[in-house]
């Protein structure tokens, strides 16, 4: 944040106000706990805050602290329309573009309140007044607690906010192996687990609870795997009937398409999910080294990301996706 913006910040939040904070639709580990974690130093700080998110999010996701309050915009409309029409501030965490939070867009779009976003995707939208924006960053948990320091209150972040704030990182690294992940961000998860993160346990609750039924569809998944070596590509289809079959979860899915990188040679990696209640296939992108997935999925599939991390979205049926995507590929070889 450049120092005007950080002077505007405190300035806004000087007196209580009525603030919402939104992450984009269908959040992550990262979307969930930077908005937690901001809850709880807002609501610490005596603000009226409230967290609405447009809609559900997976069940592994749901041990954070603050998570029972939390408004889900899909199941509960009418309440969230009525806290945002009075709201003073509208923080908006992990996403970029009002397009990312389906049916609240229409409603923020309305808003009359002041507009803080905190993201680190590429080519970010000018809707917020206020913008800390930084692709180069880990994780928005990460840019949440740079947020909380240069506003001079580190020494606020409680045990609560450091579980959200390890969880969201922790996620959104790979359990930090990926190249965003830098020396500095160890050391905020150094000072995390100082605070009363139990690395070890949280750990546990998000990737040790899986349901039978989703290492069943893992291994569908992993069995419809197909390897183009020409391309140093790697792709993994699911159907609707796969879905059906293992009684899909939302977030059953999430992290199937990195098997997929994993093998040798594999450069680019890539799973389709038919959702046929939306009537469209969900795509998630991943790569090794400079080739941005970012960019392919903007161009291709009305989506965007990271440069080794994004997902995209077809309005084609599932196989007619998978013809488009392997047409691609020759553009890249």
């Amino acid at each position: 944040m450049t120092p005007e913006d950080i002077k505007l910040v405190k300035a806004v939040l000087s007196t209580p106000k009525k603030i919402v904070i939104t992450p984009h639709k269908n959040p992550d580990g990262d979307a969930i706990g930077s908005v937690l974690a901001l809850w709880h130093y807002l609501k610490n700080s005596g603000h009226n805050a409230h967290v609405i998110v447009p809609n559900d999010f997976p069940r592994f996701l749901k041990w954070m602290p603050g998570v029972e309050q939390i408004i889900n915009f899909e199941k509960n409309s009418e309440l969230a329309r009525e806290i945002i029409g009075e709201t003073d501030l509208i923080f908006t965490l992990d996403f970029n573009d009002l397009s990312r939070i389906g049916g609240l867009q229409s409603v923020f779009e309305e808003s009359e309140a002041t507009f803080v976003m905190i993201d680190h995707h590429q080519q970010p939208f000018s809707y917020a007044k206020i913008m800390y924006s930084d692709p180069a960053m880990s994780s928005t948990s990460e840019m949440i607690y740079n947020f909380i320091n240069f506003l001079g209150h580190k020494d606020h972040i409680t045990a609560e906010m450091a579980e959200c704030l390890y969880a969201g990182i922790l996620t959104d690294t790979g359990s930090f192996k990926y190249n965003s992940t830098t020396s500095t961000t160890h050391r905020v998860i150094a000072e995390l687990i100082d605070k009363g993160a139990n690395n070890s346990l949280i750990h546990n609750k998000i990737y040790d609870t899986n349901s039978a039924d989703r290492l069943h569809l893992l291994g569908r998944a992993l069995n419809n795997l197909e390897i183009l070596k020409e391309y140093a590509t790697a792709y993994i289809t699911l159907s609707s009937e796969d879905l059906e079959e293992f009684n899909f979860k939302k977030g059953d899915t999430e992290g199937f398409v990195n098997y997929a990188l994993t093998l040798e040679g594999i450069r680019f990696a890539a799973i389709f999910i038919e959702n046929s209640e939306e009537g469209m296939v969900k795509i998630s992108l991943r790569s090794h080294g400079s080739f941005s997935v970012n960019n392919f999925a903007r161009v291709h599939f009305n989506g965007g990301g990271h440069t080794n991390a994004a997902g995209g979205r077809s309005d084609l049926p599932l196989k007619k996706t998978v013809t488009k995507f392997r047409d691609l590929l020759e553009q890249y070889k």
